[in-house]
């Protein structure tokens, strides 16, 4: 593995198109959306499609969802414990050595090396103190919840179901329900990679090369009811590798170094080609990396 050759910053744009990009669940499952009427996907949302990716992509992955688990483990503790270094530490509980436990993660996993986790398992049939296990690590990989340009027009459409799910009288065959969607709403999502935080979970210029590539290919394999194949796409991606571990310019200028803004005369967009993206030439800042995908 070669070591981080410099702090990442990256923006990537997302596209929705008649899509439920992040569903509320305290909400009807409507697409999330800020109090300005702004569309929102949490933060949340997008590293579980980079895990989804990560999988994909052939990595190994800590907390997979139980319908993608490809090693046969039912919870995170059983995986923790399918890893023979691992399980040693758990068995001497409050006794582990944190920096061996940490490196034996790190090193198995993708994910816990690039988002960081927190082990916290506790004995079964016991609530005391002591009994069990919690140990965290702060992985280099930060991402901020994505929003979007303009505000986004949700849409709620009616729908019904023909077979009732159980046997019973007075149950109507046809069962009212409703499905949401935005409309269309362009996305923007920003992250960066900390270099000294990659030097202790071992987050590698390997890996940052397989999280780009996640990125660039993220709803890849996620289609379903609320996003329709084609219904969700990466536009573009922008991608700064910094030569320096700090550089003199801050993640939050080179964010906003990029603007996304609707071409003249148009007033409702409809697609990315609506958008001109332009990014700031920044001095003592590295060219960024622009992969355009549509």
């Amino acid at each position: 593995m070669t070591a981080l050759q410099g702090k990442i910053d990256f923006v990537l744009l997302v596209s929705a198109n008649n899509a439920n990009p992040n569903g509320d669940p305290l909400n009807g499952n409507r697409p999330r959306e800020t109090y300005d009427g702004r569309g929102e996907i949490s933060d949340v949302c997008i590293k579980r499609k980079i895990r989804n990716r990560f999988q994909d992509l052939g990595q190994k992955v800590f907390v997979q969802s139980t319908d993608r688990s490809d090693d046969g483990c039912t919870s995170l503790s059983d995986r923790a414990k399918k890893n023979n270094e691992l399980k040693k530490e758990l068995d001497k509980k409050k006794n582990a050595d944190v920096e061996n436990f940490v490196r034996i993660a790190c090193k198995e996993w993708i994910d816990v090396r690039t988002f960081g986790q927190v082990f916290a398992f506790g004995e079964k049939k016991s609530e005391e103190k002591g009994k069990g296990i919690s140990i965290g690590v702060r992985g280099p990989v930060t991402i901020q919840q994505a929003i979007s340009t303009d505000p986004v027009d949700i849409v709620s459409m009616q729908i019904t179901k023909s077979v009732n799910n159980a046997e019973g009288k007075g149950k109507a065959p046809d069962t009212m329900g409703k499905k949401h969607f935005v409309d269309f709403g362009l996305y923007i999502v920003k992250g960066s990679v900390n270099v000294q935080l990659a030097e202790k979970t071992g987050f590698s210029q390997e890996d940052a090369d397989v999280l780009k590539e996640a990125l660039k290919t993220l709803f890849e394999n996620d289609e379903s009811s609320a996003r329709p194949a084609g219904s969700m796409e990466v536009c573009e991606l922008i991608w700064w590798q910094h030569k320096d571990k700090t550089p003199k310019v801050s993640t939050a200028k080179v964010h906003r170094s990029v603007h996304v803004k609707r071409k003249d005369g148009v007033e409702i967009p409809h697609s990315f080609d609506d958008y001109e993206v332009t990014v700031d030439s920044l001095s003592e800042c590295v060219e960024p990396e622009v992969i355009v995908l549509v």
